[in-house]
């Protein structure tokens, strides 16, 4: 495809702006792709409402957006096993290939990855059409559509979460933060087979949302406290805690959480670098604590599991805007976080 397209850039805090670009086009070993949903993540939000997010800061125009899902709609020279009309997932960051990282397989930490709408790496995919390296995208089966296409970015972040900690049947789980990520983490102990998972949040919406996706109970914690609660469990406290709010005060109670030779899995993004952990509880309890960066490796897995039905991604969404309202989605997904639980774009 060429000629010209809408591009939704982030020009500043709180300062988007639609653009026309040419359509790029597609190099060797590239695809492009008719963009059909790209979901509205948190970084997104942290990037227009802060200007940066932990130690990426905004130094000129970003277009956002990096949970994509489209149509093949050209194939560049030396791609093989895609053709025009291919669904398709887009696994937004693109490692090298060839650094010690990645030759051992840990390609979400490549030091010259190029990630979806990240400053000094690459724009965002808020436009109509992208390019995107054929070895990060994959072709999706007849009964994935294009919206749970996107979707599979926070999926794996959840999956990746629940491997690192190796979750497992009967132990149990308490979740902190029940927006996208939480609730991504819930299906994911849920498909591991882990069934006693108990949820805190504030914002109600979201918590009848992981009620709904199978949490054994729900805590909102402007009135109930989740760490009483723990107190009563087996051994005093959870086997795994998932910290998936990315914010200092759930932050600092995960470890009061779990008991002993419990773990503790930090999976949220927060917009500051720095927050503290208790950590005499910690040592107290003898506990072990994941860092959680992306995901590798899970994309594959993760299909499977939305096209098998072990995980039903598509409920996780709240609200679907078009393209054109681009921008007061956003707004509204900052606004109203007590209504949208998980915004997508359709295209």
């Amino acid at each position: 495809m060429q000629g010209k397209m809408k591009v939704c850039v982030l020009t500043g805090k709180r300062k988007l702006e639609w653009a026309e670009r040419e359509i790029p086009q597609p190099g060797p070993g590239e695809l492009q792709i008719k963009l059909e949903y790209v979901g509205i993540c948190g970084s997104d939000l942290h990037f227009y409402q802060e200007g940066r997010l932990a130690n990426w800061e905004l130094d000129g125009p970003l277009a956002l957006g990096h949970e994509p899902g489209g149509v093949v709609s050209a194939v560049g020279e030396g791609v093989e096993g895609f053709k025009v009309g291919d669904k398709v997932a887009i696994e937004p960051a693109v490692p090298c290939g060839k650094c010690e990282d990645c030759r051992q397989g840990h390609y979400n930490l490549c030091k010259d990855v190029k990630m979806l709408a990240i400053p000094r790496e690459r724009d965002g995919v808020f436009s109509d059409y992208c390019v995107h390296d054929a070895s990060m995208c994959y072709k999706l089966p007849d009964s994935v559509d294009t919206m749970e296409g996107g979707l599979l970015e926070p999926l794996c972040v959840g999956l990746h979460a629940t491997e690192l900690s190796n979750a497992k049947i009967g132990e149990t789980a308490i979740i902190l933060g029940s927006g996208c990520i939480g609730l991504c983490t819930l299906m994911s102990l849920k498909a591991r087979g882990v069934s006693e998972v108990y949820v805190a949040d504030v914002l109600d919406k979201r918590l009848e949302k992981a009620k709904e996706l199978g949490a054994t109970r729900v805590f909102n914690s402007t009135r109930e406290s989740i760490e009483e609660f723990a107190r009563t469990l087996p051994g005093g406290g959870a086997d795994q805690v998932y910290e998936c709010a990315g914010n200092r005060v759930t932050t600092l109670q995960t470890c009061r959480l779990i008991r002993r030779a419990g773990k503790v899995t930090l999976v949220g993004v927060s917009p500051e670098p720095v927050l503290e952990l208790d950590i005499a509880t910690l040592n107290a309890m003898e506990g072990t604590i994941y860092s959680v960066y992306r995901y590798r490796n899970l994309y594959p897995k993760a299909i499977k599991a939305v096209e098998s039905g072990a995980i039903p991604l598509k409920k996780i969404v709240s609200h679907v805007f078009d393209f054109k309202d681009c921008i007061e989605a956003m707004e509204e997904s900052l606004n109203k976080k007590d209504e949208v639980i998980k915004g997508v774009i359709k295209f």
